[in-house]
């Protein structure tokens, strides 16, 4: 017998000995988280009852199930209760799937997104509504638009700029024609991993994924695998699906994606900018109200004449409202003329605000208020 083998049944009392003390100093800890589970159980299921009987409430005056501006005003008031140890981020997590668990009791919310599924739009709709809703998948953004138009859904999601690439110019034109309004807003980061059906790209000939996808990880495909040719495709998801069904294609896009078409991921984080963001916004036909923190959305045409852009947003400057986005798009009149896509600090309802849009409505040659909502800066 070896001195190990001597030395075995020792070892084993020993390992036995430490896990007992373990066991026994974590007991009492786990009796009371077990204690702790059972109120939080007992008190959530008292804030559902509470949120059904909301429900009813709004069902008599037609009041919407959804109130974006209300769960905010919601969660920052847990969050200035927050003692810690959890952050506030965490927070607002937990509370943001309480109550879209509440919400769902009554009816899931049905949301169209950018798919197929796997996208960072189903992303942001998850982050924005919780994941008691129904997401609608819809293979172009201009489907989104259609779907809440038609009344199909209640809201859709749609991107609206990135951090790296600027406006989604698609989605500024159908602001352009819509009569919806945006009721909301998510700013996510945006991390781009390169994925493919085999885990060292053998056989890869082409990479595919969304244009502002390509545009945003260009630097480092050229760096890394100049050899791939590059092709543009409706969205992330859909580059991911087609590199699961074809092993000569490599994908760009989310974590979300690589797991659904069973992907695997080759490199991750390939974005050119490490701080890659994408906003997005929530469509809809609810006109938010003031929640403390808000933005509006505004379009805007000038006359083609010098100055005209600087006396246009003069009021803004007056009323002391803060302009915090400013984008140019062509009418596709062709004499020049262009649309302004802008976005203003306040609630249109705030005095300030509801001064400064008064006077730019009556000095600009178009005017549109594409909606005021919690922001997400």
């Amino acid at each position: 017998m070896t001195p190990e083998e001597k030395n075995a049944p020792v070892a084993i009392q020993g390992d036995q000995a430490q896990e007992a003390a373990l066991s026994a100093e974590l007991a009492p800890l786990r009796e009371q988280i077990d204690a702790v589970d059972r109120q939080l159980l007992a008190m959530l299921n008292r804030r559902a009852q509470l949120a059904l009987d909301v429900g009813e409430v709004k069902k008599r005056f037609g009041a919407p199930v959804f109130r974006p501006e209300r769960e905010l005003q919601v969660i920052r008031k847990v969050q200035a209760g927050n003692a810690g140890p959890l952050l506030d981020e965490s927070v607002a997590a937990i509370w943001r799937e309480v109550m879209s668990a509440c919400r769902g009791l009554e009816k899931p919310l049905e949301v169209a997104f950018l798919g197929p599924a796997g996208t960072f739009s189903e992303q942001a709709l998850y982050a924005h509504f919780g994941h008691e809703v129904s997401g609608v998948p819809c293979p172009s953004i201009d489907e989104v638009f259609r779907a809440v138009e038609a009344g199909t859904v209640e809201y859709g999601v749609v991107p609206v700029e990135n951090s790296t690439e600027g406006a989604v110019s698609r989605t500024l034109d159908l602001f352009l024609q819509t009569s919806l309004k945006i009721s909301g807003e998510i700013a996510l980061k945006v991390h781009h991993n390169l994925m493919a059906s085999t885990p060292d790209l053998q056989g890869v000939t082409v990479v595919r994924a969304h244009p502002q996808a390509l545009a945003q990880c260009q630097h480092w495909l050229t760096a890394n695998y100049p050899h791939l040719e590059r092709q543009p495709v409706s969205s992330n998801a859909e580059a991911a699906r087609m590199a699961s069904e074809d092993p000569t294609v490599a994908a760009i896009a989310g974590e979300t994606a690589a797991n659904r078409y069973h992907l695997h991921i080759v490199r991750s984080h390939i974005q050119d900018d490490p701080h890659n963001r994408t906003r997005f916004a929530v469509i809809g036909r609810y006109e938010t109200e003031p929640s403390g923190s808000d933005q509006t959305s505004l379009i805007l045409s000038v006359p083609n004449k010098a100055g005209a852009v600087y006396q246009l947003l003069a009021p803004l400057a007056d009323n002391g409202v803060s302009m915090c986005r400013f984008e140019s798009r062509p009418a596709r009149s062709g004499a020049w003329e262009y649309y302004f896509y802008v976005d203003v600090e306040g609630h249109q309802q705030d005095p300030a605000v509801e001064r400064a849009l008064r006077e730019l409505r009556v000095n600009a040659a178009f005017f549109k208020v594409l909606g005021s909502y919690p922001s997400s800066r």
